[in-house]
């Protein structure tokens, strides 16, 4: 008689959309899973990462990759995101993307991710507009969290990526106030790096979406949440001040 499987998942909370939100949104690598055509064996590679501001994840690669070529032939992958600190790697907070990516055709939203991905990976403006290369941006049709030994999550698609209708200006907004926030208001931007618990400095504004604000200093990642999501466009700025009064 076979035993009956045991259901190991646990119910997505608010702090399991947070975690996995959050694993997405600071990640600065992930190990892509393709299918190799010759005879459809899994093919992993690694490629770095960034988000639009939906959340979904975006890379940039070259069409000379064997990742490209498999891609191009069938867009199912998935993504595996999750930096494992000290001691055992399996105690440490990942998630699994299943999905399909697609290149990003030239057009504003190209122009945005451009710039986004840029911003975490400033050396790739070496080659980020060669010809052979191409940003994908990844959508998410289900996902596996697992947020450590014994902490299994099934969260939707909902729970992992950020709405944005009626914020659909933010992102005319963006490269300006990211721009100014760096410029102008470096102190405000240690501040908010402070907020989430920073030790070191040098910290500037990566992007922003109505949830929040990633930054960076070097190869360090970190993400402020706001209180609560952006209703419009023009919440930015009042919002921007509070946190840096924060502090």
């Amino acid at each position: 008689m076979t035993a009956e499987k045991k259901d190991v998942l646990q119910p997505v909370d608010d702090t399991a959309r947070r975690l996995g939100k959050t694993l997405i949104r600071t990640a600065r690598q992930a190990a892509l899973g393709t299918i190799d055509p010759v005879d459809g064996s899994p093919f992993v590679s690694r490629v770095s990462l960034a988000t639009a501001m939906d959340g979904s994840p975006v890379f940039l690669i070259s069409r000379l990759s064997g990742h490209f070529n498999n891609l191009e032939k069938d867009g199912r992958c998935s993504l595996l995101v999750g930096e494992p600190g000290k001691g055992d790697p399996l105690a440490h907070a990942r998630i699994t993307l299943i999905g399909t990516a697609a290149i990003v055709p030239a057009g504003s939203e190209r122009d945005n991710i451009r710039r986004r991905y840029l911003s975490r990976h400033p050396k790739s403006s070496l080659y980020a507009d060669f010809p052979d290369f191409a940003f994908w941006k990844f959508k998410i049709v289900r996902a596996s969290l697992n947020g450590g030994f014994g902490k299994a999550f099934a969260p939707k698609v909902s729970d992992l990526t950020t709405p944005l209708e009626g914020v659909e200006g933010l992102a005319d907004m963006e490269e300006g106030a990211v721009s100014h926030m760096n410029s102008d208001h470096a102190d405000a931007v240690e501040k908010y790096a402070k907020q989430v618990g920073a030790k070191n400095s040098g910290w500037k504004l990566a992007a922003l979406d109505p949830e929040g604000l990633d930054l960076t200093s070097g190869d360090d990642v970190a993400r402020l949440w706001f209180d609560a999501p952006l209703q419009s466009a023009q919440d930015l700025r009042p919002v921007l001040v509070a946190l840096a009064k924060k502090a």
